[in-house]
């Protein structure tokens, strides 16, 4: 079966039965929409008696928000790919009685709704009477999401039914159909990064519960310091334009106010309209249940979590590398970057283990200073004999105290001593290629000051929480936290070196964690070169 960027599932079973139809009608629509993937509830819709079949107003009731966080929950356990979004255009609390004909005020979709991702197939769970029958449904289904949705022109459509004859209806002891309690304006808030199916149980229920208006704080800033492995959090201005999208799409009738959230109680102790919380204050509290996930590790949470996303990017590729057709591509170069403490050196030599070749530049580095090298008397020539040893040696200490704290004076010292690591650094990777290496790695703490992703062609970076950082140091060299923790003030930050960062690692969990994520970066890496290969037709 052709597949399809974008459909849109129509479900007509009965409320009570589809959290045990779900499952299988999600798996049976991932083999046919491969990006997104709406759903349009209207339970006991009627595709097979033909003629027209329009969209009316469904009252939420009771058991409607349990059956949308089971949505969303199996959708993440089979068909984790999708990006699954439920519709709620055609929900109102109190449906107003059709008058005579079909106006506004009866009908959900006076015209029919636009949405981020125009559906290239519709789908439906609707139970065939006899074969003979699917080619009045599949035209009435076609119909009936063209009079809802903005759709492509030449939309396709699919009955599920025949892969679901297993799956019977359940007893419906327990439903609850009494009408669910609404507000005319909700709140809610949170970091909404990498909009998971748990931000979309809460944002889905949010918009059930509210009539009028819904205000979503967004964290931003002093409560993102704690989060974990926050430098990789999608910037604020993108969070906020997913949230957008999500939501037009979930619900276009409601206003949407998103406001930065720089402390816990943000709008609900401010906006004096607001009527329901969810998620602490006087206003009317709805908890919704977490969503486990069937994924995790044994770093994550058993929640479906943006912490748990985020520690399944580390190893993997964030960015694309820069085309360079130029730029040899045996030995492939990884340059490795990270702040004093990060554990960079202990990946380094991880990834020599795996069959890359070491290269540790900081280590060249402190060759320069030694008398005989090409660097030597140029910093003696620039900053005078008063730093030398009574062995001739430079005082590292003496020179040091020269610098900190001068740009100009700092920028004299690495201007002879980066060029020098730079021409040893590429001659050992040139003797790395006459050796046959297939991948070289340039352990460098300056590699992005310094300018050196010339000489590479990914860059990698490994970040640790600057508490951690700062605790390794003073145990491995002894010295105060505060001299500990200037040392990294004057590093590059976490965050800016994961802006230049083709992949990041952290080493802030057991060894054996480390060498997980080191071992996917590296099967990563050596796919990626064989498919390089393959596109530049070199030998493997």
């Amino acid at each position: 079966m052709s597949m399809f960027s974008t459909g849109i599932l129509v479900l007509t079973s009965p409320l009570h039965t589809l959290p045990f139809r779900i499952a299988p009608v999600l798996s049976s629509a991932a083999q046919v929409v491969e990006r997104t993937l709406y759903v349009h509830l209207h339970p006991g819709l009627n595709l097979g008696a033909g003629g027209h079949v329009r969209p009316v107003f469904i009252p939420p009731v009771v058991d409607l928000p349990g059956l949308i966080s089971r949505l969303y929950s199996n959708a993440a356990d089979v068909c984790g790919h999708l990006d699954v979004r439920v519709l709620l255009t055609n929900f109102r609390a109190q449906p107003v009685m059709p008058q005579a004909g079909l106006d506004a005020a009866s009908n959900p979709f006076p015209s029919p709704q636009t949405l981020s991702h125009s559906p290239e197939v519709v789908l439906t769970d609707f139970p065939l009477q006899d074969p003979g029958q699917s080619s009045v449904v599949a035209q009435c289904l076609q119909r009936y999401a063209g009079h809802c949705y903005v759709c492509k022109p030449d939309l396709s459509s699919v009955i599920l039914h025949p892969r679901l004859e297993q799956v019977k209806d359940e007893d419906q002891k327990g439903r609850d159909t009494k009408p669910i309690e609404t507000y005319g304006d909700v709140v809610v808030g949170g970091t909404f990064d990498r909009l998971h199916g748990a931000h979309k149980t809460l944002l889905n229920i949010c918009c059930l519960l509210a009539n009028r208006r819904f205000v979503i704080g967004v964290c931003d800033q002093e409560l993102l310091k704690n989060k974990v492995l926050r430098e990789l959090i999608e910037p604020f201005a993108l969070r906020l334009e997913k949230l957008q999208e999500f939501l037009n799409d979930v619900k276009p009738s409601l206003q949407y106010d998103m406001v930065p959230l720089s402390d816990p109680f943000g709008p609900s102790v401010t906006d004096p309209q607001l009527q329901c919380i969810v998620g602490l204050s006087e206003l009317v509290l709805y908890s919704i249940p977490l969503i486990k996930d069937a994924h995790h590790t044994d770093i994550e949470e058993e929640k479906i979590s943006s912490s748990s996303l985020r520690a399944r990017l580390l190893g993997t590729l964030l960015t694309s590398p820069q085309p360079r057709p130029a730029f040899s591509q045996v030995p492939y170069v990884i340059g490795l970057a990270g702040g004093s403490g990060s554990g960079k050196s202990s990946i380094a030599q991880r990834l020599e283990g795996l069959g890359a070749v070491w290269i540790n530049a900081d280590q060249i580095g402190h060759g320069t200073y030694l008398p005989g090298s090409a660097a030597y008397h140029k910093i003696l020539q620039e900053f005078g004999p008063d730093i030398l040893n009574e062995d001739k040696t430079i005082d590292r200490q003496a020179l040091g105290r020269k610098v900190f704290g001068n740009k100009k004076r700092l920028k004299a010292l690495t201007d002879i001593v980066w060029p020098e690591i730079a021409l040893q650094v590429k001659e050992r990777i040139h003797q790395a290629k006459q050796e046959g290496a297939r991948v070289c790695v340039i352990d460098a703490a300056v590699l992005l000051e310094a300018g050196w992703t010339d000489m590479v062609h990914e860059v990698w970076v490994t970040i640790i929480p600057e508490e951690e950082a700062v605790r390794r140091i003073v145990e491995r060299d002894h010295v105060s936290k505060e001299d500990a923790l200037r040392r990294l003030q004057n590093q590059w930050s976490n965050a800016r070196l994961v802006e230049h960062a083709n992949v990041v690692l952290c080493t802030l969990w057991e060894s054996d964690v480390t060498q997980r994520q080191v071992l996917k970066a590296w099967n990563l890496l050596q796919e990626r070169i064989c498919q390089k290969k393959e596109e530049t037709g070199l030998p493997s």
